[in-house]
């Protein structure tokens, strides 16, 4: 392991650290596109990107004053393509940076856009020392953000992430510091634009639900980023009632090994009347955001295919 992640995971560890009424109808999806809209958000419009990572987790927030959320990064493989993505629709600078646990999966390009990309905070959950990750990955981010000289904040429920404009970022979980899986130290976090909401799950599981819905939380949201890809570990009948979206987005890799999205899941949306969009059959997707609409747009630029 190289001095400086060294020194960081000691320091970390000695911390006890990983590193807290029914959607107005929206207009109809537009027609897909073939490529990403590369303008920023204009003078009253959110842009909310769902990237085509894979079989991962990225999603990219853009507010009309130029700031901008990116919630994970994708594997290790997609790394270049989103750190070029990134530099082509114009995000000079990563004001949040949000690692909502820590998978490959999820942080596998996020030591490329911290190198690369300048970056204001980054937020991640406290994680039990015995399972503080050892992985290339993982020691390879410590070390970008040890040479960058920047700091991390704790994510935990109960946080609010300050943005500009008609925009509120709340952080929903993780609601402990204790969990036998990785998953369900999942950031969740809520993007209130205006009127309307996002709400993005990571990879929190039934138990991280539970503890959302035990705390009593305004979980209500007009899209949903389902967790953990689909998986039938996440999106319990309890917690979809209370989210109550319109729409929900599950990324997940075209054909993947795990069976993601669960059958099970896509019945339990459709009978709730949700619209589903899947960047593996779909490709990246862009929700535009006014405060008051949301239209979609599918067939973005896909960081997995040519």
């Amino acid at each position: 392991m190289p001095l400086p992640a060294l020194a960081v995971l000691l320091v970390l560890a000695a911390a006890g650290w990983f590193l807290n009424t029914r959607p107005q109808e929206a207009p109809a999806p537009q027609a897909a596109t073939s490529s990403v809209s590369a303008s920023a958000a204009s003078s009253t419009q959110a842009m909310i990107y769902y990237l085509d990572v894979g079989q991962g987790d990225s999603e990219l927030i853009r507010l009309p004053g130029g700031e901008n959320v990116l919630i994970d990064t994708g594997t290790g493989e997609t790394a270049d393509k989103l750190v070029s993505l990134l530099q082509e629709l114009g995000v000079k600078r990563v004001d949040h940076l949000i690692a909502t646990h820590p998978h490959e999966d999820h942080i596998g390009g996020m030591e490329s856009v911290v190198r690369k990309i300048p970056v204001g905070k980054i937020y991640m959950p406290k994680v039990a020392d015995k399972q503080i990750p050892t992985t290339r990955t993982y020691e390879g981010l410590i070390d970008a953000i040890s040479d960058k000289k920047l700091k991390i904040t704790q994510a935990k429920a109960g946080m609010t992430i300050p943005l500009s404009g008609q925009a509120k970022l709340e952080l929903l979980a993780p609601n402990g510091t204790q969990y036998d899986d990785l998953n369900n130290y999942s950031v969740v976090a809520k993007l209130t634009y205006g009127q309307k909401t996002f709400l993005f799950t990571g990879d929190a599981e039934k138990l991280s639900e539970k503890e959302m819905l035990n705390k009593n939380y305004d979980l209500k949201c007009d899209v949903l980023k389902c967790g953990h890809h689909g998986s039938s570990s996440s999106t319990s009948a309890a917690f979809l009632k209370a989210v109550s979206p319109q729409f929900a987005v599950i990324s997940c890799g075209l054909n993947n090994d795990y069976g993601h999205p669960n059958k099970e899941v896509l019945s339990r949306l459709q009978k709730a009347g949700v619209k589903v969009y899947r960047t593996d059959l779909q490709g990246t997707i862009l929700a535009r955001c006014d405060g008051r609409s949301i239209t979609f747009e599918t067939g973005q630029k896909s960081l997995v295919k040519d």
